[in-house]
């Protein structure tokens, strides 16, 4: 075989170099490298050796059309890594990791990995499209999948990888100001104490953004449009009214909105909790309306698509259906979102 010239066994190997790192896995307690790629076998080396398996070594000669796994992992993660990535110039088991150089959403080029994979010799494995992300954390890993491949391999995955935007990419979230309408005669009243502002201020300021205005409206149209308009008149770049948003006679929320102003209002999604959300934008502020779900459980809808609103995206009927696949959450005792399935289509 072209770039593997020669086999032999392990004792005829002392003194060679090694032409690609050797893994050793102990069940439950240690998987890594036993050897680096450029380690020199010594006699003491041949009993570790066999008791990893390996009975033969490689020697290893390259042609000029052909790229080993290192060289090859380094340009493929050159090209597969856009915004927000870094890594790694070290090889490890002829893989590099690509990780988050900041904290933000996780953005996938779906399609050009699909590609990309189907090509057979290179692998891309990365986490779900919008997912958030810590910087530092390994979102993608790549390799090529033999030691040894024609360099044309490694060319045809590296421009198809540049062919449109990077594959993968971790966006930072700006943060806004943002406006809050607690809607609900029993809360308007003093009859109940607010539990959405304190969950929704949380939830805000973990994705870097502020609140600003804070209205209360009881259960009628005209005053929680009135609280809306209050809200962006006070420079609100994002307005969440919570409440009032199921089929009680007493729900009236989306009207308020909608005599707010609302355009391109979709309501209803395929996700639990969250299913009685609502999206819309009245001029250019995006305006979202928050079922009581949202006070009750960790992780809504909310958490799906606030990120990719914070980054400009328009959440319409087509964002929300795609959510459906992934959409039911598993309300586990103990949430470890988004490490998890929900909302991951």
């Amino acid at each position: 075989m072209k770039g593997r010239d020669r086999i032999v066994s392990v004792e005829e190997a002392v003194g060679m170099v090694l032409p690609h790192d050797i893994t050793e896995i102990v069940k439950d307690q240690f998987k890594g490298r036993a050897f680096r790629k450029g380690h020199i076998i010594r006699a003491e080396d041949v009993d570790h050796l066999r008791r990893l398996g390996k009975e033969h070594i490689y020697v290893l000669r390259l042609g000029p059309d052909e790229i080993h796994e290192n060289e090859a992992a380094l340009r493929l993660a050159e090209a597969l890594a856009g915004e927000g990535i870094e890594y790694s110039e070290e090889v490890v088991e002829g893989k590099i990791g690509l990780k988050a150089a900041v904290d933000g959403l996780l953005k996938i080029d779906r399609e050009t990995l699909y590609r990309f994979n189907l090509l057979g010799e290179v692998m891309c494995a990365t986490l779900h499209d919008n997912t958030p992300v810590r910087q530092g954390e390994q979102v993608a890993a790549l390799r090529l999948i033999p030691l040894v491949a024609p360099r044309r391999v490694v060319d045809e995955a590296t421009a198809l990888a540049r062919s449109g935007a990077p594959v993968v990419r971790v966006l930072p979230l700006p943060g806004v100001r943002a406006g809050l309408v607690i809607t609900g005669s029993e809360v308007f009243h003093g009859r109940i104490e607010d539990k959405f502002e304190g969950v929704l201020r949380e939830k805000l300021a973990a994705l870097g953004s502020t609140v600003g205005a804070v209205r209360f409206a009881p259960d009628d149209p005209d005053l929680i449009a009135a609280a809306i308009t209050a809200c962006l008149e006070e420079g609100a770049e994002l307005v969440v009214v919570s409440g009032g948003m199921s089929v009680d006679p007493d729900d009236v929320t989306r009207l308020g909105i909608g005599l707010a102003g609302a355009s391109a209002v979709v309501y209803g999604t395929p996700v639990l909790p969250g299913a009685m959300f609502l999206a819309c934008r009245i001029g250019s502020t995006p305006v979202l309306g928050l079922p009581a779900c949202g006070m009750f459980h960790a992780v809504t809808v909310l958490d799906l698509v606030l990120p990719r609103i914070l980054l400009g995206e328009t959440i319409g009927r087509e964002e929300l259906a795609a959510l459906g696949h992934g959409g039911l959450c598993r309300n586990c005792a103990r949430c470890q979102y988004p490490v998890c399935g929900f909302g991951k289509s």
